[in-house]
């Protein structure tokens, strides 16, 4: 005749089902580097919280990641005046790539946020150009593509054409050439990002 007896343990009552026994962490063994991320961690008076928990966090201020967004996500609006639209065109295309830039043309200028003055800008066609600006939402940023454009080209002597577009709207970068190639429009654009970066402090443009 066999007898069992059970131990009870100080914490087990007669007449109550016995506690759960704790059950250890298991770290899996395919993964052995993962073992002290995975250990309590200590907390250190003084010490900010989430850098003890997360050491991994990264903290930079509002402005710079609306910066970083801003000049990676550039729409520049799709019109053009004059000849210069041609080689902006040509930016567009395949061969140059602007899409790796984050560089997506766009055909309102209810959504666009840089204007590309591609062109001889006419006294006739100043009104309708800075139409378009004012109907841009903030922040926005132009781009004066070629000598006539900046200041009346090989027709500056004409006063029908107006010396330079920087008299109507704020101009942020300047493109040389007559016209400039597609090289130029993408380091204008590579500029306009470095400029986004250090203004990233100002608001209200």
């Amino acid at each position: 005749m066999t007898t069992t007896t059970t131990e009870t343990t100080p914490d087990t009552l007669p007449g109550t089902a016995p506690a759960e026994p704790m059950i250890p962490v298991i770290v899996p063994s395919e993964h052995p580097n993962e073992a002290p991320r995975l250990t309590p961690v200590e907390v250190v008076p003084g010490r900010a919280l989430y850098r003890q928990v997360l050491p991994g966090v990264m903290q930079v201020p509002a402005d710079l990641v609306l910066a970083a967004a801003r000049k990676s996500s550039l729409w520049p609006m799709t019109f053009g005046l004059a000849c210069c639209a041609i080689e902006m065109i040509a930016t567009y295309m395949a061969h140059y790539d602007l899409d790796r830039f984050g560089i997506v043309p766009w055909p309102s200028p209810r959504q666009s946020d840089v204007m590309i003055v591609a062109g001889t800008v006419t006294k006739k066609m100043a009104p309708a150009v800075k139409l378009l600006y004012e109907q841009m939402p903030n922040p926005k940023w132009v781009i004066s593509m070629g000598a006539c454009a900046t200041n009346g080209g090989p027709y500056t002597r004409y006063d029908r054409v107006l010396q330079g577009v920087d008299k109507i709207v704020p101009v942020d970068v300047y493109v040389p050439g007559c016209p400039p190639r597609p090289e130029a429009l993408i380091d204008s654009f590579i500029a306009l990002q470095e400029l986004i970066m250090e203004e990233r402090g100002t608001t209200g443009r």
